[in-house]
């Protein structure tokens, strides 16, 4: 793993004190949206939802709540798994790692590489049916939707991008891995092994933050240089806009209906 520097450390953790947008999904997509949203439950636990919990059958059921974050699903086929781009992974954690593998892949998922030990915790690797590689971690400390798993060439200035506009917490994940620590799910930077592309399209297509206000949000991101991709528009009941991370990750800025 690429060594950060001590100064780069304690810039971020001063830096990423004062202020964090909640984490709000992850936007992934799959052939069969219901199809996807009733494996991941099956595999990982979480409630099956419609667009804000609502009970309005006319909506879909689309996603899966993992407390106040969300795994939503675009129905339409993936261009490419989630691999090879900026996004590698996701990662749930559980305490049955070993069983719970063996049962992902007799319900057409598969499995990479060995099952190993990390910093006394058991984890492994498998793929959904759709292309997103998910890692298993027995992390006692934080249960359910664990760590969003970046690849990057620069690790460094990608975790400070990160931690410039979303805030976090930098803590040093298991004592090894600097991240930004949101409470409810880490975000994690790993060195890229040659280049990677961008998520739109993929089976993870983009991330996604919460902001009270988006507006105010929004002018906070351009006066940090932020490149909105789409400025912030009204969407059913609430209001969205998108702007483009390092290395290509889409990301959605989400202001829910108060």
């Amino acid at each position: 793993m690429k060594k950060y520097s001590l100064t780069f450390l304690l810039f971020l953790m001063f830096a990423s004190s004062s202020f964090a947008a909640p984490y709000d999904h992850i936007h992934q997509t799959a052939t069969n949206a219901l199809e996807a949203v009733n494996w991941y439950v099956k595999h990982f636990g979480g409630e099956p939802a419609r667009f804000l919990r609502s009970t309005d059958t006319n909506l879909p059921i689309d996603r899966v709540m993992y407390g106040n974050i969300a795994i939503i699903f675009f129905e339409r086929e993936p261009t490419a798994g989630s691999v090879g781009s900026s996004v590698d992974h996701i990662s749930f954690s559980v305490s049955n790692v070993d069983e719970l593998v063996a049962e992902v892949v007799a319900d057409g998922g598969t499995q990479l590489g060995d099952l190993v030990e990390f910093s006394g915790m058991r984890l492994g690797f498998v793929e959904d049916p759709w292309g997103t590689k998910i890692e298993l971690i027995d992390d006692s400390n934080l249960r359910g939707v664990h760590h969003l798993h970046l690849s990057s060439p620069n690790p460094e200035s990608t975790l400070e991008w990160y931690s410039d506009n979303f805030g976090g917490s930098l803590e040093q994940f298991a004592g090894v891995l600097p991240g930004l620590n949101y409470g409810d799910i880490w975000l994690i930077v790993a060195q890229a092994r040659g280049e990677v592309a961008a998520t739109q399209g993929r089976s993870i297509d983009h991330l996604g933050w919460r902001y009270e206000d988006l507006t105010a949000g929004a002018d906070a991101l351009k006066a940090n240089g932020v490149e909105f991709t789409m400025e912030p528009r009204d969407f059913r009941n609430i209001r969205i806009s998108f702007v483009e991370g390092p290395d290509g990750v889409r990301i959605e800025l989400v202001e829910t209906a108060k």
